[in-house]
């Protein structure tokens, strides 16, 4: 639990506590949807970071730039979402699921990837991907892409579900 208060003094002696707030931790953990970014491209981190910081609802709580970094930062924080690039150094993003889905299990994987081929995007979803989102179509889809997978829903970028056989894949 946590109490917030603001304190005004009265004179020399007397000090008034006003505005007071107990905050359960537990409530305003369960409100939040907690991310963990794995990703090496600074510019990607950078817009991830700017579009999830307006929303009290979302919080990065950790950030990884390899496969490796990326699944020992899922099993010591187990994050809620788990944004994982699929091209990633010492282990892909692929390998790096399959890693976390036995060390994070409670935890959701929506990928993120400037390819779209339907191979790549069948492999992220054959390892446990619960999303996947092209990174060009990340200005429309990142927010809601986050928030459907913690809701437990699957899914796919719009330039994606252009694409006939995208049902096929999921």
């Amino acid at each position: 639990m946590i109490v917030l208060f603001d304190v005004f003094k009265d004179s020399e002696e007397v000090a008034l506590v006003k505005n007071v707030k107990v905050l359960d931790m537990e409530n305003v953990r369960e409100s939040q949807i907690r991310i963990l970014v794995v990703d090496d491209f600074d510019l990607w981190l950078r817009f991830v970071t700017d579009s999830v910081e307006d929303h009290p609802d979302l919080q990065i709580i950790g950030v990884a730039s390899d496969g490796l970094e990326g699944v020992q930062k899922a099993e010591e924080l187990r994050p809620d979402i788990i944004l994982l690039d699929i091209s990633l150094p010492k282990l892909n993003g692929i390998e790096a699921a399959r890693q976390i889905r036995n060390l994070a299990p409670s935890s959701k994987i929506l990928f993120s990837s400037a390819d779209s081929h339907q191979c790549t995007v069948r492999a992220a979803f054959s390892v446990g991907g619960c999303g996947y989102l092209v990174k060009s179509d990340a200005a429309a889809d990142l927010l809601p892409g986050i928030k459907a997978v913690a809701l437990g829903k699957q899914f796919v970028s719009s330039s994606l579900t252009a694409c006939r056989d995208v049902y096929e894949i999921i």
